[in-house]
């Protein structure tokens, strides 16, 4: 997700409400609603086992887990279509996982403000505290972090513009330049052809000369 390249699937996951019960299987066992496809765009993304093997068969579908009421998919499960490099990874049940959203926690007091204000690394949008050199605790921190700094990139356009401007200056003294070394040279030619006449040395006497006396 670097780059502003955000897969359109990815807002639809994480505004999806999963482990609700299929009304298409209120009778089966497993019947909870904790799949997501990628393939389809549908608003009601999440579905259940049975939906899957109807209606999902031959998509790339990923499965959905909980952890202490929080959803988290497993990192082998998003590798190959996402790229979470800067979103911290938790070890759950022998198995690495990422957080969907961001995880509520006390501001000011409590045990999360201090480990906040004790940890190293800390979360770019909600600041909650982080183990690893990581800059988001979740993909839903991830997806804001992306959107703020498209926000604040400045765009191309303008950066061509401004190189273009630089080259106009560059040229323009370049060419002011090569006119003063023109007129250098002339200036040198004319001196050349034209010689000064040669400077005459006097010498100054030093005085009246005065002639010994004869006896």
């Amino acid at each position: 997700m670097k780059g502003g390249m955000v897969p359109t699937w990815l807002e639809l996951l994480l505004a999806t409400q999963f482990f609700a019960i299929c009304t298409n299987h209120l009778s089966s066992t497993r019947n909870e609603c904790n799949l997501f496809c990628i393939d389809c765009e549908e608003s009601k993304g999440a579905f259940c086992y049975y939906c899957r093997s109807r209606h999902h068969s031959t998509h790339q579908v990923i499965q959905i887990r909980r952890s202490s009421y929080h959803d988290v998919v497993r990192v082998a499960e998003l590798k190959d279509i996402l790229d979470i490099s800067d979103v911290q990874t938790y070890v759950i049940n022998s198995a690495t996982v990422v957080f969907l959203n961001e995880r509520p926690q006390h501001r000011g007091c409590g045990v999360s403000a201090i480990k906040a204000s004790s940890s190293s690394y800390n979360c770019e949008i909600c600041n909650r505290a982080l183990l690893d050199p990581f800059r988001f605790c979740s993909l839903g921190c991830n997806l804001k972090g992306i959107k703020e700094d498209m926000r604040t990139t400045v765009p191309i356009g303008d950066i061509i513009d401004y190189t273009r401007k630089d080259d106009d200056t560059d040229s323009s003294n370049t060419s002011g330049n090569s006119g003063n070394n023109e007129e250098s040279c002339s200036d040198a030619d004319y001196c050349k052809d034209n010689p000064s006449p040669p400077r005459v040395i006097r010498h100054r006497r030093k005085g009246i000369p005065r002639r010994a006396p004869f006896f």
